[in-house]
């Protein structure tokens, strides 16, 4: 069959460096640091006490009172994001069929503000049971999709993809099948997390994931630096609405970029540690350039996974220099999590929004906070190390990959 052509007509961001689409991309080419000492609970006694929090956000300001307490956080992150990237698009009228537009999203974990609460209310009280009766709704990683699909009435598939730090590019790519197979002639996809509350900071910490640099929160997410010791917590989410071509040309859209290509693999190795020799992450660039009919000499820059950790850049590194040959010195490569912190589930949506804008404005963000080379990682590679950089950016790949084992990529290109 002859596959539909998918492009990007709207974006939404939330991000710990910005609260809308424009400021998170001002905060990323400016390389600006989200990462700053935990407010939302006393952290004194944790390892790490830092976190990079969205900042002065409001629920009462997108929605009731009421409906803000019926809902987890990770959930009003993505109706916020939802919301942008929707009026972004332009694509609700009176004439589009909602019959067929779907919403596919992504979460690694969902409410677990909410599931935290309620277990702890529990553990105070005398045994009897005595739960909100909004818990589960409010906890359920569905939920975000939901509510989207609710506030906006659209009755085409809605569901949410759980792959860990890989969901939302997962959702992504479901979202992207779903069009080009001519399923939906458009889904609003997309992620969120939120996560910075005390069980998610001790889980990960009890893993020894996370930075401990608690004297210098702002220079402690450093990709690929030698003294990187873990990686920063973060939390938002970020939307893309993907459309049919002939669907956004009909009625005039303006558009970002062109979806071209998705991978995925897994490890098969580790519940938590990523192949040594990234064998998983080559498998999932090597699918996603197969599925977009590209060459590794046609990629400009790729958004890595680049977390901060010991073992997980090197890794990466690994995969994309035997992927890519000679062609990865000529590669722009970043990783904007020094920036806006690991936002788990929500991370392939943000760092995706990143992609599609260094397709679309022909600027490579940074990967901010680098001091030292590190001798396992070839120096001769860009890492766009510290600043922004201007270059043609015809095609780009963004990389995300989850614990289990579970990796992603995929490719957006310059619109033709």
């Amino acid at each position: 069959m002859q596959l539909r052509r998918v492009v990007v007509t709207g974006l939404g961001a939330l991000t710990p460096i910005g609260n809308t689409l424009a400021a998170y991309w001002e905060g990323l080419v400016s390389g600006r640091s989200g990462a700053a000492p935990i407010t939302r609970f006393d952290a004194s006694k944790f390892k790490t006490r830092f976190a990079c929090e969205v900042k002065g956000f409001d629920p009462e300001a997108f929605m009731e009172r009421k409906e803000a307490r019926k809902t987890d956080p990770y959930a009003q992150f993505a109706l916020v994001c939802a919301d942008e990237a929707i009026t972004d698009s332009g694509l609700l009228s009176d004439t589009l069929d909602r019959d067929r537009v779907g919403v596919i999203w992504g979460s690694g974990i969902g409410g677990l503000k909410t599931f935290q609460d309620e277990c702890i209310g529990f553990g105070k009280g005398d045994g009897t049971p005595r739960f909100n009766p909004f818990f589960i709704p409010k906890m359920i990683a569905d939920s975000a999709a939901g509510l989207i699909s609710m506030k906006h009435t659209l009755r085409g598939p809605s569901y949410v993809t759980a792959s860990a730090c890989a969901s939302s590019n997962n959702a992504l790519i479901d979202a992207f099948n779903a069009i080009r197979l001519g399923l939906c002639p458009a889904v609003v996809t997309g992620g969120s997390e939120a996560a910075i509350y005390e069980a998610g900071v001790g889980g990960f910490n009890a893993l020894h994931a996370m930075s401990t640099r608690n004297e210098d929160p702002a220079t402690a997410s450093r990709p690929y630096d030698k003294d990187r010791d873990g990686f920063v917590l973060g939390e938002g989410g970020a939307a893309i609405v993907l459309e049919d071509l002939e669907h956004a040309l009909a009625r005039g859209a303006k558009i970002y970029a062109e979806v071209i290509g998705g991978g995925m693999s897994s490890d098969a190795y580790h519940i938590t540690a990523p192949h040594p020799e990234g064998l998983g992450a080559e498998l999932c660039m090597k699918f996603a350039l197969k599925d977009a009919g590209l060459a590794p000499t046609d990629i400009d820059y790729i958004n890595t996974h680049g977390t901060s950790t010991p073992i997980g850049d090197p890794q990466e590194v690994k995969a994309i220099q035997r992927l890519f040959g000679e062609h990865a010195y000529a590669l722009n490569i970043s990783a904007t999590k020094s920036m806006t912190g690991h936002l788990l589930g929500g991370a392939g949506a943000v760092e995706g929004v990143a992609a599609i804008m260094a397709v679309h404005t022909d600027t490579v963000p940074p990967t901010i906070n680098h001091f030292t080379d590190d001798p396992e990682i070839d120096a001769r590679l860009n890492f766009t190390f510290n600043t922004a950089q201007q270059r043609t950016v015809n095609a780009a790949m963004s990389n995300t990959f989850g614990f289990g084992g579970h990796n992603t990529a995929v490719i957006f290109r310059k619109y033709r």
